[in-house]
C-alpha cells in the first residue's frame, strides 16, 4: 500500500505556521510607520545624549569635573544610549519601546513567537551602524526592500515588527431568534460579497428606525439575495431571516477572532522556567 503523500500548506506571506500547523494571519508595521517610532526612539536617545552634553560641560566649567574624564564618560554614554538601554527596554517591555508603542508595534521572532535578550542585542548593536552611525540611511534602505520591512538587525535577529492594535471585536448585537434556535446549529452560510455583508449590517442596526413599508420592502428583497448563500433556508418572515443570518455570521466571526487572538498570545508570550524539583528533558 503506497504512503500517503503529506498535504501542502499554502502559506502566505503574512501568515505563521505554528506547531500545530495552523496559519495564523498576523500584519506587520508597514515601513513608514515603523520608520515613525525610529525616529521617536531616536529623539529620545538625542534628549539623553544632549542632557549628558548640558551637565557634562556644567560640572567641568564650574570644576567639579576634571576635563580629562569626560571623553571616557562620553564613550560610556553613547553606549549606554545606543546598546544598554535599547537592549534592556526591548527585553523587559516584550519587543516594546516607546516609539513602538506610538506607532502601535512590538518586535517578534519570525516565527511569532516573543523575542529575547539575544534578538534585543543584536538588533542594538546592529543599530549602533545603520541608525545611529548613518543617521538611519542603511536601516531605511534594507527596510524598503525587504517585505516585512525589517532593517538589517531584524535580519541578523531574525525577528521583524509585529502590529499590536488588532481590529476591534465585532459587538455581539441581537442574538439569533429563538424560532431560528433550530436552524442555526445546521445551517451553512457561504462567504456574502461584501457590498451585500455591509448592507445586512446597516439594516439590522437601523431596521427599528425605518418606516413599516420601507423596512418590510428591504427586508425582502435582502433575505431574496441571501438566501443565494444560505441553505437550508429557513420559512420565516424575510427580516427574521435577515437577523438569524447576521446573528449568526456575527457569531462565527467573533470566535474567530478570539481563537486567534488566544493563538497569537500564547505565542509571543514568554516562556517560563519549569519549577524545580521536576525533571528538565
Amino acid at each position: 500500500m503506497p504512503a500517503e503523500r503529506p498535504a501542502i500548506v499554502d502559506i502566505h506571506q503574512d501568515e505563521v505556521l505554528t506547531g500545530e500547523a495552523v496559519a495564523l494571519d498576523v500584519q506587520p508595521v508597514g515601513f513608514f510607520l515603523r520608520a515613525l517610532g525610529v525616529i521617536i526612539d531616536m529623539l529620545l536617545g538625542f534628549a539623553l545624549l544632549l542632557l549628558f552634553a548640558l551637565g557634562a560641560g556644567w560640572l567641568v566649567s564650574n570644576g567639579a569635573l576634571d576635563g580629562a574624564v569626560v571623553p571616557i564618560l562620553t564613550i560610556v554614554m553613547l553606549v549606554l544610549v545606543m546598546v544598554v538601554i535599547p537592549t534592556v527596554v526591548e527585553t523587559a517591555g516584550h519587543g516594546r519601546s516607546l516609539g513602538r508603542l506610538a506607532v502601535g508595534a512590538r518586535i517578534v521572532r519570525t516565527d511569532g513567537g516573543a523575542a529575547g535578550f539575544r534578538q534585543a542585542f543584536i538588533r542594538a548593536l546592529t543599530g549602533v551602524f545603520e541608525l545611529w552611525f548613518t543617521l538611519g540611511a542603511v536601516a531605511a534602505l534594507v527596510g524598503a526592500f525587504t517585505p516585512r520591512s525589517q532593517r538589517l538587525g531584524d535580519l541578523l535577529a531574525g525577528t521583524y515588527s509585529e502590529r499590536t492594535r488588532t481590529p476591534r471585536l465585532p459587538d455581539p448585537g441581537m442574538g439569533i431568534p429563538p424560532v431560528l434556535a433550530e436552524w442555526a446549529g445546521v445551517a451553512d452560510v457561504a462567504r456574502l460579497p461584501e457590498p451585500l455583508s455591509r448592507r445586512l449590517a446597516q439594516f439590522a442596526r437601523s431596521a427599528t428606525s425605518m418606516a413599516p413599508t420601507a423596512r418590510a420592502r428591504t427586508a425582502a428583497s435582502l433575505a431574496r439575495e441571501t438566501a443565494e448563500y444560505v441553505s437550508p433556508v429557513p420559512a420565516v418572515d424575510p427580516e427574521t431571516f435577515l437577523i438569524g443570518v447576521v446573528a449568526l455570521r456575527r457569531g462565527r466571526e467573533l470566535r474567530a477572532l478570539q481563537l486567534e487572538t488566544a493563538r497569537v498570545d500564547a505565542l509571543t508570550a514568554p516562556v517560563s522556567a519549569p519549577p524545580r524539583g521536576f525533571p528538565q528533558r
